[in-house]
């Protein structure tokens, strides 16, 4: 049997990838090809996963649906064309390989694309959740509106036809509340997890007394992350006030220009240092480590797992690192920007998602007095611990998703 991945996204490729990479752990007995709707699938080319159509990077980055003007932008780039001539690869694939079998992993792109061919297919949502609409104990939110109350679901009719045809195996929603209400519909939804906790192959580990430890997420899209990043240095700026010893780790996405980032620290005063001089150990030789009197600010590409574990706090501005730190059951703060991606529509959209774990300020100034009420009180922490971990699981679902396609 080949079977052929489809997703639409950078962290839409990732989540894809670590379930194929489970696979072959796993000795699936099919040969597994990719065909990446957006972008240019570095992702699957690094796992050495033959990609089976054509690909091209795309102005918005993927985030048509949140601006018209970047839909737009996509169209006189070439989307349309991109489009049917990726889905008459796939259609080309199928007919020479008639046993193949499609994993969708993403929205609804993905989906139609599956729904469309005449084979199986599996769908992995990574996308919507109940949770924007829902509590935990499934009552409606406050800001859930009555049409979306009479859809019955954030997954909409359409897309709740294409998970309910025979040749839906099955789907694999990102949390047990939206399992729950794709059931009630005859999809056939299995709770297994969210693969996206096992992308930074971290393990939550004891950490070394040391001072407060900031995680920086500006998002992995140039140019609205370095516009991202600039708003996140005014909080810095803030922040050292109170807390003069601070320690800031900016996760910056391997596939971006580091000098931009270096020499904004530089305009600002920061004072270049040997790495050999940091407070915390960050597993990246290429790693850049800046002071600004006591405070230490270091940006790295390369450590992200280590990012991730050894910060007590976040402040952000991207979309799947934000939730993968919620998973680890600690503090974010977010600032909305100018976007594409991360809009305030966003922001508000992923406090409804990951709950009590956001804190979305409107400025930059607001983050260091944020800060300082959220440490001051430990009940809140906890309830914040216990939130992150509800919301977005235990690592090891994409075994468990991997596991289940071999054994059904």
């Amino acid at each position: 049997m080949k079977l052929v991945c489809l997703s639409n996204g950078h962290g839409e490729d990732a989540i894809a990838v670590k379930i194929l990479e489970e696979l072959q752990f796993l000795n699936y007995p099919g040969q597994i090809f990719a065909l990446p709707l957006v972008g240019e699938g570095y992702a699957y080319l690094k796992l050495k996963i033959p990609i089976i159509g054509p690909v091209q990077k795309m102005p918005s980055g993927g985030f048509i649906y949140m601006d018209n003007r970047q839909l737009w932008r996509d169209v006189q780039g070439g989307l349309i064309k991109l489009t049917l001539t990726q889905y008459q690869s796939l259609k080309q694939f199928i007919k020479q390989n008639p046993d193949t079998f499609i994993l969708a992993v993403g929205d609804i792109v993905p989906l139609i694309f599956a729904w469309l061919t005449n084979v199986n297919y599996a769908f992995v949502g990574t996308a919507k959740s109940e949770y924007y609409l829902r509590d935990e104990s499934s009552n409606w939110l406050a800001k859930t509106s009555k049409i979306e109350r009479w859809f019955g679901s954030v997954y909409l009719p359409w897309e709740r036809f294409l998970m309910s045809r025979k040749r839906c195996k099955f789907v694999f929603p990102r949390d047990t509340l939206t399992t729950q209400i794709l059931q009630k519909f005859a999809i056939p939804a299995v709770d297994l997890g969210n693969p996206m906790m096992d992308i930074p192959n971290y393990s939550p580990q004891e950490k070394e007394s040391q001072p407060l430890t900031i995680l920086l997420l500006p998002g992995s899209r140039i140019p609205e992350s370095y516009r991202n990043w600039k708003t996140l240095i005014q909080a810095v700026s803030e922040i050292i006030k109170p807390y003069p010893e601070a320690i800031f780790i900016a996760a910056i996405a391997p596939s971006l220009n580091i000098e931009p980032w270096r020499e904004l620290m530089v305009n600002l005063n920061w004072e270049s240092e040997p790495l050999s001089n940091q407070k915390i150990a960050i597993n990246d030789p290429k790693a850049c480590l800046f002071r600004y009197q006591k405070a230490q600010l270091i940006l790295s590409q390369n450590a992200y797992a280590d990012c991730l574990n050894l910060a007590d706090l976040a402040i952000a501005m991207a979309g799947t690192a934000t939730e993968q730190f919620v998973g680890l059951g600690k503090p974010v703060f977010t600032i909305p920007g100018e976007g594409p991606q991360f809009t305030y529509a966003f922001a508000e959209a992923q406090t409804r998602l990951l709950g009590c774990s956001i804190i979305l300020v409107n400025s930059p100034q607001e983050i260091s007095p944020n800060i300082q009420a959220i440490l001051a009180n430990p009940e809140r922490l906890n309830l914040i611990a216990e939130n992150g971990k509800k919301r977005m699981g235990n690592a090891g679902a994409a075994q468990r998703i991997a596991r289940y396609l071999i054994d059904n």
